[in-house]
This record gives structure tokens, sequence and C-alpha cells, in this order.
């Protein structure tokens, strides 16, 4: 097996990919010093200052070298030149182009980020510390703060939302030699590990968020990291600095997100024995690396979530009905995932489709998959366009993979060529290598209910593929002209339309040409479809601009009572607002000893959950209303009603 770990790949195993180590080094920097500031009631500018400046003389005392002899590097600029003249690399450095271009010329509009992500760090800011935020909205405290702990001194030292997707960009940009040196470490021959480099990145969960701030492709870079660095160890006479950069990597992949954690079964299998040494050789070195791992991973989280829910998962607090039926969910995760990325990147029948997909299946099937699933995901639900906030690996890559494999299978019977080689203990541990993957996804499945599967395991899609691509008969394969002009149609033309008309990021002028298409088609469904969800995802990133407008001028603290709503526009401009959370249990007393005078109130939420009449809830917490609104904030809803409201205790409630 070539490139296995009995037959590595050509090269010094020793020598890293170039910037992955200072990039892992950074996320592991941020990580502890958010723990370690709100430790101390100093997450502010002042206490990022002190943390920079004893960075930066720790660099200048032992970095300083290899820094300037990367900087003076000609031979670094030159390969890199020459490598994007080729066909397969042009085309990814054109769609990262236009990807990051996306994420300058528009404001954030993941939903998630801008619901929980980005306002969580700002609830945090506020207060100096990580706290536990007041909130009927869980995902606000429970989920891993990975991400976010990157985040937060963007946000506070530039006063804006808006260069946070460079975290993703930057990222996005270190995919195909990860990739690369994984999949060759894994079997897979260099020739296909070439193509399938810059391929593997034009999936449509990794391109869509690169411009983005959604946190999942943000994995991906420690998975790979994680599992590269262990074999490098595993094979390098002195390993010991591959195995401390392993352990840090994978930490940060559980502290991304904890439905990574079941992936941490092959960087398990490639790092015990380099493991054992290096703690039996360097016992200290290894104490400060398990510090610094542990506060770069879930674990502050799972402990936070312990001591504040009971769960450490934080899961109890969302009510997730799927746990505890995990044939159900393995059964339908094996039909979604699949299905999810097979579907066009354009589908204009997707409105046909999810009215008429429950009848695929018995009605004995559809209540235990509906029992187990969001309503999403129990149905097969498909948009009209793929959208990063659902998108997996999506049609062209899949797809190509498909073919791929069973043409490479195809071959190998012609030729009556094995796919693998003979069984010997080293080659054992391979097969056990490229197999852990699937282990650890139908663990993810037997658990997971939610309609976003494909997108939330985007860190397992690489260390899936080496199993597919070691056969020999891919590097036969690849050589095929038809083969390559198959992927630029199907993988680098589609990923790259997808990307100018994404939603999110649009690169062309859309409501330029909605307008004059409605013109000459007035009253086309579609047309009108097409110019709401383009001006909904325009209008996120403000969409309590019309409530921020009204507000009084001493609404230095809003009160807000809402669930899984954009957040992040009301605290604009940052660092002028601040927003706290008005539960159901919050009587008019703690309202007011929490100094909050004004609310913004979600007519649908005090009507659904908080078991009362709106009036009532007036009249009991003594609020008056001084305006009402009609927000869209997500297009399934439509608009709904808003009301400011003033705690006052000496004016009577108005109805």
């Amino acid at each position: 097996m070539r490139g296995s770990l009995t037959h590595p790949p050509q090269g010094n195993p020793s020598r890293f990919p170039c910037g992955v180590t200072p990039w892992i080094a950074l996320c592991v920097l941020l990580n502890c010093a958010g723990w370690i500031l709100s430790a101390l009631h100093q997450l502010n500018r002042g206490g990022y200052a002190i943390v920079f400046l004893l960075t930066a003389i720790g660099v200048a005392l032992f970095g300083k070298g290899r820094i300037a002899s990367l900087l003076s590097s000609r031979r670094f600029l030159g390969k890199y030149k020459r490598r994007f003249q080729r066909t397969f690399p042009l085309a990814f450095l054109i769609l990262a182009g236009m990807a990051i271009a996306g994420g300058f010329l528009y404001s954030p509009t993941n939903y998630d980020a801008l619901s929980y992500r980005i306002p969580r760090v700002l609830h945090w800011l506020a207060e100096g510390r990580w706290h536990w935020i007041h909130t009927d909205f869980s995902r606000l405290n429970t989920r891993a703060a990975g991400f976010e702990w990157l985040a937060a001194p963007v946000i506070l030292f530039t006063g804006s939302d808006q260069f946070i997707f460079l975290i993703n960009a930057v990222s996005f940009l270190f995919l195909p030699g990860l990739v690369f040196s994984v999949f060759t470490r894994l079997g897979v021959r260099p020739r296909v590990a070439w193509h399938w480099m810059w391929i593997v990145p034009a999936g449509y969960c990794f391109l869509l968020q690169a411009g983005s701030l959604a946190n999942d492709m943000f994995c991906e870079i420690f998975a790979l990291a994680a599992v590269d660095f262990a074999l490098r160890a595993r094979k390098s006479k002195d390993g010991d600095a591959a195995l401390w950069w392993s352990v840090l990597a994978a930490a940060l992949l559980t502290g991304g997100k904890a439905s990574n954690i079941p992936l941490l079964l092959p960087w398990v299998i490639a790092v015990f024995p380099p493991a054992l040494r290096g703690i039996k050789k360097r016992p200290l070195l290894a104490l400060i690396i398990a510090i610094a791992a542990a506060l770069s991973s879930f674990f502050p989280n799972a402990i936070l979530n312990k001591k504040y829910c009971g769960d450490w998962t934080g899961t109890i607090l969302e009510g997730a009905k799927f746990k505890g039926k995990p044939f159900t969910c393995i059964l339908g995760n094996s039909m979604l995932l699949p299905f999810s990325n097979l579907v066009p990147p354009v589908f204009p029948l997707a409105g046909f489709w999810n009215q008429h997909s429950d009848n695929l299946f018995s009605p004995a099937l559809a209540r235990r998959l509906h029992d187990c699933f969001e309503q999403g995901g129990a149905f097969f639900a498909a948009g009209e366009m793929e959208i990063e906030e659902d998108a997996g690996l999506g049609f062209g890559v899949t797809s190509l993979l498909l073919l791929s494999v069973i043409s490479a299978c195809v071959i190998s019977s012609r030729r009556n060529a094995g796919s693998l080689p003979g069984n010997t203990s080293g080659q054992a541990l391979d097969y056990l290598l490229l197999l852990s993957p699937c282990v650890s996804l139908l663990v993810f499945m037997s658990e997971s209910g939610l309609s976003g599967g494909p997108r939330i395991i985007t860190p397992y899609y690489a260390l899936l593929m080496p199993l597919l691509l070691v056969q020999r008969s891919h590097a036969r394969l690849v050589r095929s002209r038809g083969w390559k002009i198959l992927a630029m149609l199907v993988v680098f033309i589609l990923s790259g339309v997808l990307v100018i008309i994404q939603p999110a990021r649009p690169l062309f002028p859309v409501n330029f040409l909605l307008s004059h298409i409605e013109k000459s088609k007035s009253g086309t469904p579609l047309i009108a479809r097409a110019r709401s969800v383009y001006s909904t995802y325009r209008d996120r990133a403000n969409a309590f601009a019309p409530a921020v407008a009204v507000l009084p001028a001493d609404a230095n603290v809003l009160g807000l009572i809402a669930y899984d709503i954009p957040e992040t526009s009301l605290w604009k401009p940052f660092g002028g607002r601040r927003i706290m959370h008005v539960t159901s249990s919050d009587t008019a007393g703690d309202i007011e000893r929490r100094h909050i005078k004004y609310v913004l109130v979600s007519y649908d939420r005090v009507v659904e959950h908080f078991n009362q009449s709106f009036d009532q809830w007036l009249q009991s917490h003594r609020g008056v209303v001084l305006q009402k609104m009609s927000l869209n904030l997500k297009i399934k809803f439509g608009s709904t009603d808003w009301y400011l409201v003033e705690i006052d205790p000496e004016k009577a409630p108005v109805r």
C-alpha cells in the first residue's frame, strides 16, 4: 500500500504542512486566553492586550528564526506560483477567491451565527467573562465555544462582526494540503490524492462556508491535522513535536462542535503508541499540553453544562426527542444523508417533492421517523437551492466519487487486480484506520435526529473518503481525459455557479436582474419566491433595524422576549447597547431588579410559551406598548408581530 503506515509517502515525515502549526497554535492560544481571562474577569481589551504582548515576546525569543526563514523563502512563493498554473489548482483558486470575496462584500448572514454564536460572545464581553446567560434559548449556553473564542478578540478590537469570516477563509485554504497529506498516509496513491485534494474543497459544505460564520468546515482542518500529525509521530524517529500538535488539533476538533467527539476514534487509533512514548519521555511537557488541550476542547463546556443543567451535553435543555432510539436514527440517517448529498444544487421541484415525500414511507415507518427526527429530516425535505445552513458534501463531489468508485471497480475486475494489499500486521492497522471513521459516523447517526445532519458531519467527509479511493485502479482513472472533463463540469463549474447565485452572498446584480424579469413576467411565483429569499438574506444582518430605529435614547439595556432569532442585529453598534433575555419565569420585580426599562417582545413567543395572553403579560408586568411592528426574520414563517414595551409601574397597561 503506497503511502500507508508501512510505506509512507516520500519526503520528510517530520516536515509539517506550512502554516498549519501556527494556525493550531493561535487557535489554542485564543481558546486558553478566553477561559483564563474569564476566570480573572478580564475578558476585555486590556486582558487580550497582555496575552498578545506575552505571545509576541515568546515568538520573538523562540520562533524568530523560523518565521524569518519562511518569509524570505523565494522557493516557497515560486512553488505556489507554478502549482496554480495547472487546471485543477487554478479551479480551486478561482472558487476560493469567489467564496472569500463574498465574505468581504456582504455582512454575515449565517442564521446560527447571528442567533447564538455572535450573541453569546457579546454577552460574555458585556459581562467581562464567560457566564451562564439568563435565557430560555439554551444554545447560548450549552454549545461548544471553540469558534466563539476566536471570534471574541475580532469583535472586541474591530467593533464589528464583518471580519469573523476570515477564520473560515484561512481554514479553507489549508484544506488541499491536509487532504493530500492524510489521503496518502492512509493509502491513497499520490496521483489520486493530488486530484482529490482540489476536488474535496469544492464540496458545498466547504465552499459555501469559506466566506461564512458557520463552524462546521472550520473543524475539518483539525480532524485532518489530528490524524495527519498522529501518523507523522508514528513513523518519525523523533515524533514528539508531531504528537503534541496532534493532541492539540484533536482537542480543537471537539472544542469546535461536540458532535465531532465520535471522530476522535481514528485519531485515538493513530496516536496511541506515540502518546505513550511521549508521556514517558517528557512528562512535564505532556502535562502542559494536556492542560492546553483541555482548555481548547469541549471539556470546559461539558463541566459547565453538568453544573448548570445536570447534563454534560446540554441536550436535556433542548428536549432532544430522538435520544434513546438508535436503530431508527441509523435507519433514517442512512437514507437522509445520501439523499441530501445527491440533491441537485438548484432544485426547482423542491416544493412538489416536499409535499409528496411523506408518501414514500409506510404509515408505521413515517411515525417512527417523525418520533425521532425533526420535521425536515423525517420526510427528507429539500430546498430550492443548496445553502450553507443545510448543505453537505453536495451533488458534484458525491456523484463524482460514486462514479469514480464504480469505474475503479470495473477497471479492477477487468484487469483482475486486487484493490488492497495482503494482510500484514502493519496493513491491518491501515484497514482499522480506514474503517474507523465509518464507526464514528455510525455513532453519530445513532444519536442524531437533526435535519441538518449532512452539514453537521462536514468534518467527517474527508476522513471517510480514503476508504473509497485506495483501489489501485483509481490511479489509472484520474489519468483519463474524460474523468478530468467530468470533474470540471460536475464539480468545479457547478460549484462555481452555486457560489455566484447563493442567496447569502450573491456575486451578480440580483436586485437589478429580478426587477427586469418581474417587469416582463409579472406575477410569476418562482420570481416572487426568489425575490423574497434574496431580500431576506440581504436584510438578515440588520433584521431588527426597524426596532432599533424606534428605541428610546435611554434604552442602553434592552430586554428581549424571543427564541432563536438573529439577535446580533439588536446589539449594533457593538458596545452601545446590552441585550438581556426575559424568560417565562421572570416577574415584574425580576425585570426591575435587572434595570430593564424597555422590552422587545415577540407576540408569538408570549402566546405560545408563556401560558398567558399578551394582554395578560402586559398587565402582570406593568407594561405599556410604545410601538408595534412587523418583522420578517425567517422565510418559512413570514412576517410576525413584535412590540416595544416600556416597563413602568406608574402607567396603566394599554390594550
